[in-house]
């Protein structure tokens, strides 16, 4: 037996032990994800989904490619593919969802300070906090660089003061690393630091904002005076211009789905299915041969999408980096999202124009507030015409 073999096998008996029945269902569109943090927020049952994220932190398989001494598996790139393979063959939900893992972490392994690295990591990897994104304000959405809250420099530690808005989940989240202007005097891209700011004290607020889905999981987010200490200044001070370019990079690599399969997990009831069932089938084959058409476009793109992610995926774990290809992923993931939401919405008819109470199964009123929630993929992490741009000119290599 290889040594392949042998680590496949002794984490099979491992998974069977430790992935609780109730964390090998498919996930539907009511449920969030493992989250953690100091507000404990797990899928249901919560008993079942604590310990299904313990268990595999304690092995450091939450983020399985980390070095063992921040918190993850060190496990290699093969290693790292038997893995998502045995999670798939029990169709386990991810363990732990956070955009520490995929955001912060990935940035903090590449530029952070050994002594960042060992603060914050191992906290990520075992979900004792959960981190949100401090980058939009009301006067700085596509044009990032003109941030205004500021972090002046008392010393030992920075006090910041302004607002954010966009902050997804900052209501319940613990820490936030913020693009703060800490050189007012300084030209608009070098005057700007990158900086971890605790979220656990009386000056920093938050309010919900109201989505058109009904949901809130964007923030507004108040600093009146906060503390935040110059051991958490990621970089130099003026450097967060390239470095929260950098952290982009890790969103959007995440957005379009380059990290996604390492979480695990399995989609609810695939569009195929979901057509079949609401408008009828003909010899095993969706009826209606319009729907069948446009329902195979979309699958093939979504399976050539996945296949190009998995060979670029790979590509970057054996060094050669992805970088503003990540833009392209993140723009088809998004534009195809919305596609297959509005393509759903069809295909459930008066099924999915539910908005709440009976007559309706879980899922169809869900779908309903997902293809409005699904209108801001375009925007979030950078919107599509900014990705378009950034391929044009960084990829292409096209005039401005």
């Amino acid at each position: 037996m290889s040594d392949l073999d042998a680590f496949r096998a002794e984490l099979r008996d491992f998974l069977e032990t430790a992935c609780p029945a109730s964390m090998r269902t498919p996930v539907d569109l009511t449920q969030t994800g493992n989250w953690g943090g100091r507000k404990r927020e797990f899928y249901e049952p919560v008993e079942d989904g604590e310990r299904w994220m313990k268990a595999m932190a304690g092995r450091g398989l939450t983020a399985p490619t980390w070095p063992r001494e921040y918190g993850g598996a060190g496990l290699d790139r093969a290693e790292h593919a038997v893995l998502v393979e045995e999670m798939a063959r029990i169709g386990a939900r991810p363990p732990l969802s956070s955009i520490g893992l995929i955001m912060l972490g990935p940035l903090l392994l590449e530029l952070g300070s050994e002594a960042q690295k060992r603060e914050h990591l191992p906290a990520i990897a075992n979900g004792d906090i959960r981190w949100c994104q401090g980058y939009s304000e009301p006067g700085a959405g596509s044009d990032l660089a003109a941030v205004q809250t500021r972090a002046e420099d008392r010393g030992d530690h920075y006090v910041v003061t302004g607002q954010k808005i966009w902050t997804s989940y900052a209501d319940r989240s613990d820490m936030i690393f913020c693009l703060v202007r800490t050189d007012p005097d300084a030209p608009k891209h070098e005057g700007i630091s990158f900086l971890l700011v605790d979220m656990d004290q009386p000056e920093v607020r938050t309010r919900p904002i109201r989505l058109i889905s009904g949901a809130s999981p964007f923030c507004e987010t108040f600093f009146d005076g906060a503390r935040a200490e110059k051991r958490n200044l990621v970089g130099a001070p003026g450097a967060g211009w390239t470095i929260g370019k950098r952290l982009l990079q890790f969103e959007r690599q995440s957005i379009g789905g380059l990290d996604g399969a390492a979480r695990g997990g399995r989609r609810a009831t695939p569009l195929p299915d979901l057509a079949r069932r609401y408008c009828g089938e003909r010899g095993g084959r969706i009826a209606d041969p319009v729907l069948r058409d446009r329902v195979a476009a979309l699958e093939m793109r979504a399976h050539a999408q996945r296949t190009t992610m998995r060979r670029v995926a790979d590509e970057a774990r054996a060094g050669t980096g992805v970088g503003t290809a990540s833009s392209i992923f993140k723009y088809l993931a998004t534009e195809g999202n919305k596609r297959r939401y509005e393509l759903l919405l069809e295909i459930l008819g008066a099924r999915g124009i539910g908005w709440e109470g009976p007559g309706f199964t879980a899922d169809e009123l869900a779908t309903t507030r997902q293809w409005l929630r699904s209108k801001a993929n375009s925007i979030e992490g950078g919107t599509s015409e900014i990705q378009l741009d950034i391929i044009a000119r960084r990829v292409l290599g096209l005039p401005r």
